[in-house]
This record gives structure tokens, sequence and C-alpha cells, in this order.
């Protein structure tokens, strides 16, 4: 029998415990403290302001030689190449308070603590751009002709642990119990590796050639091609499972059969139990998460950086490019113009932000489809009670649930002060929830939260202090079947001229690596 999870973060038949959980998280007990909390990091009404009437704008007009839309990791890629090319004539522009869009940092009772993205992997031999960047950082260099990490940047042992059968078991896999699913676990090591051989996969994805093997798997779910296999074990089944929501934001009834291998066939493979070649994959990560990266990646640019400034409309002209936005600090609308823009937006928002956009830009933008993701950071008064099994780790995954688990921030500390945990809990929602996450107060998210993690630790909510909630409305595309093989991508990601695009839709999913790379190869396509 096959078996998927949800893409809806709560099993079946928890609702009532989950809200009782939730309420007494909330401070609805006569003896319970309000708990403190609140939304943080993004502005979704900043975004919505495209739904309205644009302004009149009479201002004066900024000039600017490049500007960049979008202060992410490929808008904050583009204009590091750009500077690195000699070129200091640029800006750019984001409606959010902090650069760095899914990489972003926060605070909680002074602790550093991500927003999003709170790992990197160690990159491999086609992210040359990631390689450069991390090296130029000081987390690695090369000795002997090997590349030698800072370990003080590697994540911590213990890395990762999974509860299940009412006990912590170190890594990520559930344990095969059975001779039928270690059979199940081997096959599917060798269908990536045969995948590997067959077809080639690369990170970034563009540095692979495209091929009939890849279209084939690209027109159909993951969960097909794996019925197809007869993969159907529901531990395997409930991992791959988590792996696609973890990378995609949807299962593996939605995302294609090449974004379900890519996963794995892209990086260090898949290992069986048992595997003598099977090595954890190292991974680089910080209190503060990607927003380690972000930050180093903005600071540098500080005086071309515009934030707060929510960008309206973008209108190529005969010798440039005119810009407007809304000044969220001044509540006023600014009018800037450039020879060249880079529209470092999701694909969807550069569609509508250009007052003609491309044929080739409607079309991926038809084609495209975002999962909204909710992050809550808790901080915690006291240490949480020890279950059975393996020690606490930086990543904690519960079995059988949707949500994606949590890592404790301070895990990464150096600190050699015992503290309570800083726990950063991650949700990939189904798109029929994302109305819900902007309607809902946070208090509402909160106990909702509250109650999921009480289901693996039931003495959480009383030792709760405070929970900053962040919501992305469209946090990352979904590569569904067809989209990685789009020729709408394909022409945007070779487009050169007065506008460009530098995102990691161009890829058709979201990660560092394709966006730091899309940022670099946009900066060399722009014409001036």
């Amino acid at each position: 029998m096959t078996v998927r999870a949800s893409l809806h973060p709560r099993p079946p038949g928890l609702h009532r415990r989950t809200l009782l959980l939730g309420l007494l998280a909330g401070g609805c007990t006569p003896d319970a403290p309000t708990l403190q909390g609140g939304w943080v990091g993004t502005h979704p009404e900043r975004g919505h302001r495209l739904r309205g009437e644009l302004p009149k704008a009479d201002g004066p007009l900024r000039k600017t030689g490049v500007l960049i839309v979008g202060a992410g990791i490929a808008g904050l890629a583009c204009a590091r190449a750009l500077a690195r090319q000699g070129m200091d004539d640029f800006a750019l522009l984001d409606l959010e308070d902090q650069a760095g869009g899914n990489s972003r940092a926060h605070h909680v009772g002074g602790a550093p603590c991500p927003l999003g993205a709170h790992y990197l992997p160690l990159p491999g031999p086609d992210a040359r751009e990631v390689q450069q960047l991390l090296a130029e950082l000081g987390l690695s260099r090369q000795l002997l002709g090997r590349t030698e990490w800072d370990e003080r940047h590697l994540c911590h042992s213990p890395q990762e642990r999974l509860f299940i059968d009412g006990a912590w078991h170190e890594g990520l896999l559930p344990p095969a119990e059975d001779a039928s699913t270690r059979e199940q676990y081997r096959r599917f090591a060798a269908a990536v590796s045969q995948a590997q051989h067959d077809a080639g996969f690369a990170m970034p994805t563009r540095r692979a050639r495209w091929t009939a093997a890849h279209a084939g798997l690209d027109a159909q779910t993951f969960a097909t091609w794996l019925d197809r296999q007869g993969l159907t074990d529901a531990k395997l089944r409930w991992y791959l499972d988590y792996c696609c929501r973890d990378d995609f934001g949807a299962n593996a009834a939605s995302v294609s059969a090449w974004a379900g291998l890519h996963y794995f066939a892209s990086r260090h493979g898949f290992h069986a139990p048992g595997d003598d070649t099977a090595e954890r994959e190292p991974v680089l990560t910080w209190p503060e998460g990607n927003g380690w990266l972000s930050a180093r990646l903005a600071e540098p640019l500080r005086e071309r950086l515009h934030l707060g400034r929510s960008v309206l409309r973008v209108t190529e002209q005969k010798h440039g490019v005119e810009l407007l936005a809304w000044n969220e600090a001044a509540g006023a609308p600014e009018r800037w113009q450039a020879r060249a823009v880079v529209m470092a937006t999701p694909l969807f928002i550069a569609n509508r932000l250009l007052a003609a956009p491309p044929d080739a830009l409607r079309d991926a933008a038809g084609q495209l489809s975002y999962a909204p993701w909710l992050t809550a950071n808790l901080l915690l008064r006291e240490p949480l009670l020890i279950r059975p099994g393996a020690p606490p780790a930086w990543d904690n995954v519960r079995y059988r649930t949707g949500a994606l688990g949590y890592v404790d921030a301070r895990h990464q500390s150096l600190d050699p002060l015992p503290r309570p945990p800083l726990l950063t809990a991650y949700f990939a929602l189904p798109a029929t929830q994302r109305g819900e996450l902007l309607r809902q107060p946070w208090q509402h998210w909160a106990r909702w939260v509250t109650g999921e993690m009480a289901q693996t630790h039931p003495d959480l909510p009383g030792k709760l202090e405070r929970i900053d909630l962040c919501r992305f409305g469209h946090a990352m595309s979904i590569p569904t079947p067809g989209l990685r093989g789009s020729a709408a991508l394909t022409t945007l990601n070779e487009a050169r001229g007065r506008v460009v695009f530098a995102h990691a839709d161009l890829a058709g999913y979201s990660v560092f690596e394709e966006a730091y790379t899309a940022g670099v190869e946009a900066a060399a396509r722009i014409r001036l």
C-alpha cells in the first residue's frame, strides 16, 4: 500500500488534543502567564500594494546605472558580481526592512535565530560561484589540492534525530526493522545511483545537460514514478515525502520525479542502512541560519541598499528603464531611472511589476505554484524533559507528522554556559491555507504551533516564554511536473538586454545555490 503524508501538518485525529494543548500555551488557564510574541520579518500588506491603484509620483527622479529589484540572495549575488566587475553605479530596492529574502535572521531574547533557510550543504564541483563565495568569507581553504572547511561552521554533532515509536533515533531515515523495508531502501539507493549514471544531475541544475531521460522524469510525479518502481514501503515513502516538503514545499504526489531524484542525485545520493560508503552529508549552519551568509553579502552593499521600498511598476523605455516605488518609511512614492534593471523577484511578481512583460515571463508565471511557509522561533524558560533514545540534536523531526520539525538555534553556540533551548520550527502549508495564514492573528498560529510541538514535548507549553512567527505567503516555487523542462524558463535564463531576471524560480525550485548562481549569471547578461 502506498502511504503519502498530507501537506497539512496536522495528523488526523489529533485536532481536539492539539487545540487543548494550544489553549494552554496561549495562557487560557487562570495561572498561566500571557504568551508573549508576534509576527516578525515580513510585511504582506506591502506586497499587496500591487493590487491597488498606482499613486502619482511627481517628486525628484533618482538615477542610477543598474536597478536591482529584490535584495534576496539572487539580488545580493548580482550586486556583488557587479561590484567585483568594478561597477559602482547601481542600487538595490527591497520591500522588507532587512536584506536576505528567505535567508534572513532574527533575535529572540538577545539570541540569534533563523527566519527561513537554516543551512547550506557543502557545495559540489558544479557550484563554482558558491565555492568561491565561501572561500572569500573564510569558510574554506585549499590545502594540498583538497578543500578544508572551518569546522566551527559545520553542524555540530549530533546532527539529526527522528522521534518514532516513543523514542528518538539517530538520523532522519526511519529505522528498517524488517527485511522488506531494508530491501526497499537498497532498491531506492540503486535507483538514485542509476539515475546519476544514466541522466546526470547537478547543483545548480543548469550545469547538467537536459536530456530525454530528464524530460521523461519531469513529465510525471515522483509518487507515480515510485509506484511504477514498486517502491511503496510506508517508511520509505514517508521519508521521501518529508524530503520533498523540506526542499520543495510539497509532497511526492505534487513534485516531479525529476525533482524527487534531483534532491538526492545532485548531492551525495541516497545511502541505505548498512552501506559501508554511507556518510552523513556535512552542512554549514549558524545560530542565525543562512542569515549569517545574507548579512555578509549585504554589509559591503549597505550604501546602495534601499530597504522598505515596495516596487509598484517597472517600465522599459527607449533608452532605459523607469521605476515607481513606494517608500514605506516616508509614506510617499519614489521615481527611479536606470539604464538597465535586474528583476530579482519571484517570477509571478516580476510579471506583475513589468508594464510590458515578455511572453516567456507570462508563460513561466502561469506555470509556477508556490508553497506558503510558517516559521516559529520559541524561546523556552528551561530545558525540555529528556525523552528516550538519542540525545538532543540540531535537527529534530517527528515521524508521521506533516510538520518539518525544528532546529535548536543554540546548538551551534560556542557559549560554554548551559542555556534553555531556542527552537525554530518549520511548517510547509498547503496553498489552501495561504489566506488563513495572512488573515488569522499571530495568537491563533502560536496556539497551533505549540499544540503541534507538544505532541513530541508535552512539557513545552508550560516552559514557553516567547514565540515569534514569520509567514511567507509564497515562500518557494514547487517543481511540479513539466516545470523544469519549461521552454519559458529556458528563455528567461538566457535573456540578455536591458531587463534580465535573477531568481531561484528560474530553476523551478528554491535553494541557496540556485539563487546565488542566478544572480551572478544575471550580472553578466546585462546590456547597458
